[in-house]
């Protein structure tokens, strides 16, 4: 059964810095871990993912400079480390995962198939 467990959220002034924690069980074979968010109104937007098998990370437009995303494989899990935070940042940040991805698929929302419970991180001015 698969499982994507998130944690980390909260709340922070802008300019500080938040740790996001996914914790995965149950995946298997060829895929990716993403995060991907969404703020109130708006449509959901790609932040980082990592192909788990060879750690090659990506990154949304924008985003790369302050958040890094990492895995620790023993753990099976994903982190993303956000700083320098923006009130723009504010919004439920989601891990989720996509099968058999490839280069060109990596930042598509669409293919990222099963989706953690979703983590509220909220960045005040």
């Amino acid at each position: 059964q698969v499982q994507l467990i998130e944690s980390g959220g909260g709340s922070v002034q802008t300019g500080g810095s938040l740790r996001l924690s996914c914790t995965a069980s149950g995946l298997t074979g060829s895929y990716a871990v993403g995060w991907i968010r969404q703020a109130p109104g708006k449509e959901r937007e790609f932040v980082s993912a990592i192909r788990w098998q060879t750690g090659a990370t990506h990154y949304g437009d924008s985003l790369k400079g302050r958040f890094t995303m990492t895995r620790d494989r023993a753990k099976n899990t994903v982190y993303l480390q956000m700083n320098s935070l923006k009130p723009e940042d504010t919004a439920v940040y989601y891990c989720a995962r996509q099968l058999n991805p490839i280069t060109s698929t990596m930042r598509a929302t669409y293919r990222y198939d099963f989706w953690g419970q979703g983590t509220q991180v909220t960045v005040s001015s």
